[in-house]
């Protein structure tokens, strides 16, 4: 009996050692899955950047492709531009620096019109006057039958300005008279009287039908300010005055708002 409670004892304390090692070993494969669980999720975002990293290569070198390709075509076009002016102006020597140059911005023109304007930037200011005052000197130049002309950039609303002189250039040309058109919307010309500057185009064609030539007088558009001026307000006052509205009738004011809106609308449209 003895010897089978020591057994029996003998064989609890080893069950007893077996349980804490196995409690050991299921800490330490815990431990274990933690760490692969990490280390994946490491991974996972490491071949997230990698790909990442691989998407933004090719979309640079695609870029870089396109700016290439650019850069070239800038160049080309660049180069034509220099033996354009070089040859039409005559310009041997000069050292004619083109930034860039592009066709400028609309749609195409149709076939039988005009092709679009070309805009070019200069990297010497110098050398654009010296060219400009070239153009104008030689009043242009022609390049495979077609008539070329130079002129500065100007804004929209400065070309539309510059534009309402046409009828006034013709008749000066017909005429033989030397005029200048001056920045930014300015017309110098050469009477035999002497010169004068006219600063808008009514200005010039009223002063030119003095003078007896046969030119349409432009008036020039009424501001906006000078409408709400013309404006005349009727003041409603309390009470059924002469001044009141009538039952059934607008009142003067809402009715002078609404056509001097009517005006100012129809003015910006045109």
């Amino acid at each position: 009996m003895a010897n089978n409670e020591v057994i029996l004892q003998e064989l609890r304390a080893f069950r007893l050692e077996i349980k804490e090692q196995l409690e050991g070993i299921k800490e330490e494969l815990t431990r274990a899955n933690n760490r692969l669980e990490e280390a994946e999720e490491r991974i996972e975002k490491a071949e997230e950047r990698i790909l990442n990293v691989e998407e933004a290569m090719t979309e640079l070198v695609q870029l870089n492709i396109k700016l290439e390709e650019k850069m070239v075509d800038m160049e080309s076009r660049s180069r034509r531009e220099n033996t354009l002016l070089r040859e039409g102006l005559e310009l041997d020597g000069v050292d004619i620096s083109i930034e860039r140059a592009h066709r400028s911005l609309g749609p195409a023109s149709p076939q039988d019109a005009p092709p679009r304007s070309i805009v070019v930037k200069f990297l010497s200011f110098k050398i654009k006057e010296q060219i400009l005052r070239k153009s104008w000197q030689k009043k242009g130049f022609t390049w495979n039958g077609k008539h070329i002309s130079l002129d500065n950039d100007y804004p929209p609303l400065i070309l539309k300005k510059r534009k309402e002189y046409a009828e006034v250039r013709k008749i000066l040309k017909a005429k033989q008279i030397p005029f200048q058109t001056l920045y930014p919307a300015r017309l110098k010309v050469k009477f035999t009287d002497g010169e004068i500057t006219y600063a808008s185009t009514s200005e010039a064609t009223e002063d030119m039908s003095r003078r007896g030539y046969a030119v349409k007088i432009i008036k020039p558009p009424e501001t906006i300010l000078e409408q709400l001026k013309q404006l005349t307000w009727t003041r409603v006052t309390r009470g059924g005055g002469s001044s009141a509205a009538q039952p059934g009738q607008e009142p003067g004011y809402k009715k002078k708002l609404r056509t001097f809106r009517r005006t100012v609308a129809t003015t910006s449209g045109t």
